[in-house]
């Protein structure tokens, strides 16, 4: 049973997609500078994590809140399932497809809210969401979707900013993330608030270990967490019971 979203949930949707709309073209870029492209290291963890399932020509995979798609196409270039990417931002969608043309890959991408998606229970045998679901209204509530439309025994996967574990590193990652970043970032994309918001919004993300009692709280089963690069982000993992 899906939940009802509050006006507060709901207004807060809102103002995220206009965010990521108003700073879709230069989104990528500032990912790669920003994260001087260890991101795109974090999205080969995920494809790994995953690898038993990509195999499968008979799977079915959708990475959720894909935004420009990177995640999707690094799927998809290590896979015989068939890839969805979904999204409830439009701009951002059009820049993943034209990013899947350019590869000449096939990637069906779907425009729909995380939080309530157009998809049969029990329908996908892996889900991934990179970087999206602390963007969520509510986190429990996007983790029971997500759980919603795996196959019993399908596997979800979390790429997500979370609490660096080395102490002096934290303190320089901090300064790095709420001085530095909101700078660059404003300056190149033409939305500091947008920058601004990427720090609060991780400040309010569960810590690895919350995230975990969460994940099994709303019936996932062999949940566990690697942190990458000292703990700046973390990919969780969990199995639908």
């Amino acid at each position: 049973m899906q939940n009802e979203q509050t006006s507060a949930e709901i207004a807060h949707g809102r103002a995220v997609r206009e965010m990521f709309s108003g700073i879709a073209r230069r989104y990528d870029l500032l990912n790669h500078l920003l994260s001087i492209n260890i991101d795109k290291r974090w999205r080969r963890l995920v494809r790994e994590k995953l690898a038993d399932i990509l195999a499968k020509s008979d799977a079915v995979v959708l990475d959720v809140a894909c935004g420009t798609g990177d995640l999707s196409l690094e799927l998809a270039r290590h896979a015989n399932a068939q890839i969805f990417g979904s999204d409830f931002c439009r701009p951002m969608l059009t820049i993943a497809k034209e990013k899947t043309s350019a590869s000449e890959m096939s990637i069906p991408y779907l425009e729909s809210d995380a939080m309530k998606m157009p998809f049969a229970d029990s329908s996908f045998d892996a889900v991934t969401i990179a970087f999206g679901l602390r963007n969520l209204s509510n986190f429990r509530d996007g983790l029971v979707e997500l759980r919603r439309i795996l196959k019993p025994g399908g596997k979800l996967a979390v790429l997500e900013f979370s609490s660096p574990i080395v102490p002096g590193f934290r303190a320089l990652f901090d300064f790095y993330f709420t001085q530095v970043l909101p700078r660059i970032g404003g300056v190149v994309s033409g939305s500091r608030g947008a920058y601004e918001y990427l720090p609060d919004s991780v400040s309010k993300f569960p810590d690895q270990k919350r995230l975990v009692e969460m994940m099994s709280e709303v019936g996932f089963d062999s949940v566990e967490y690697t942190n990458l690069t000292g703990g700046i982000a973390a990919i969780h993992s969990g199995v639908r019971s």
